[in-house]
């Protein structure tokens, strides 16, 4: 096996497989990427077993052969090469080493049996549809904020994907929610993906297909099963294995008789809420919001730091309301609303409240009040 390329190109394809791969491995090729050459260039794949990535990339080949390094290694090396430079790899898979060459430097890299690199069988993937990148981007950023990290609430852990219904127009919509926060956004659902079974997309595919598609303006191909999903694009393929869990009836935690709505210029807010809040405690980040017709007071204090207030202009007919909300989950909220308005539609001080942009409808949050 030999091949030669460019640094830059490597360099982008190793950041994107080797991201995937564990710092810490029981099982030593798990820490490899497998790299492998063929007449359509160099194919790079890397796996933790629940997550499994490939990438192809132009390359002008020599010798035609697959070995695996160490993907972090290898990625390190890359890095620190010069701008510009050429890479030269070459194995023979006799001696069990890879050698990389560019410039003056040469580095032998230690190399583990391609048969040992672990394969992740699809199996059938019988719904598929396309999403474009732009789409998918919008869903992932929307969402991802709300995933729970608590590991003992699994099926929690990642986003909820799925068909659902809205004023009789079918949709695909993700949600996520820690059990304090929801966030749910919906576009119209796309040819293929109609009777798609409920699934939810482990964080850490979530986070790496973002990083993946941050630059693509193609069309995203998703595949997926009971079990597994699969996102193809440009030179890449990820695939991942689904969280085997029931994601709970969100749709009892979203209210429907909320009758007090305020309106607030979005970014005026959210600069608000990160000021007063630099005064709440580390622990409860409470702030609180007290609102009358017509004016909107933030507040927050604690025993050691002392006390805060900003006083905004809003939107607001009802009767007085005072409620209080963490400020970590207000900014996270009012982050993902991309228009100049955001709405809180509330009852009262302990129940749920709803926040949305007042010009899109597709998209809706959740919040828990605090007690303050």
């Amino acid at each position: 096996m030999k091949f030669t390329i460019e640094r830059a190109a490597l360099l982008k394809s190793l950041g994107h497989v080797q991201s995937v791969v564990e710092r810490r491995n029981t099982i030593p090729i798990l820490s490899n990427v497998k790299i492998e050459v063929s007449d359509g260039g160099l194919s790079l794949n890397a796996t933790d077993m629940d997550l499994d990535i490939v990438e192809t990339t132009p390359a002008e080949v020599a010798g035609k052969g697959a070995t695996t390094a160490s993907a972090h290694t290898l990625y390190e090396i890359v890095r620190k090469l010069p701008e510009g430079a050429q890479v030269e790899l070459d194995s023979d898979g006799d001696d069990g080493k890879v050698v990389l060459r560019s410039g003056r430097s040469r580095f032998s890299l230690a190399a583990l049996p391609t048969q040992d690199f672990p394969v992740m069988a699809e199996g059938e993937l019988p719904y598929a549809f396309i999403l474009p990148a732009a789409e998918l981007r919008g869903i992932i950023d929307h969402t991802r904020f709300a995933i729970s990290t608590e590991e003992t609430r699994y099926y929690l852990n990642g986003i909820y994907l799925h068909s659902a219904e809205n004023n009789g127009v079918q949709v695909l919509r993700a949600v996520a929610t820690d059990g304090h926060r929801l966030a749910s956004v919906e576009i119209p659902l796309p040819e293929g993906a109609s009777g798609m079974p409920g699934v939810i997309v482990p964080r850490k595919a979530v986070g790496e297909l973002r990083k993946l598609i941050d630059e693509t303006e193609a069309e995203i191909s998703v595949a997926l099963s009971d079990t597994k999903i699969r996102f193809g694009f440009d030179d890449g393929v990820l695939t991942s294995k689904l969280i085997d869990g029931t994601f709970p009836d969100y749709q009892r935690v979203i209210p429907t008789d909320n009758d007090k709505v305020m309106e607030v210029d979005r970014k005026q807010f959210a600069d608000a809420v990160d000021r007063v809040s630099a005064i709440s405690s580390e622990k409860s980040r409470a702030v609180k919001l007290s609102l009358s017709a017509g004016a909107l007071i933030l507040s927050a204090s604690s025993p050691d730091a002392g006390s805060a207030t900003e006083e905004l202009e809003a939107s607001y007919g009802a009767e007085s309301l005072e409620i209080g909300f963490n400020s970590r989950y207000l900014l996270d909220v009012t982050q993902q609303i991309e228009g100049d308005t955001a709405q809180f539609v509330m009852a009262d001080a302990t129940s749920p409240t709803i926040v949305r942009e007042v010009d899109d409808a597709s998209a809706l949050y959740v919040l828990m009040p605090m007690r303050v």
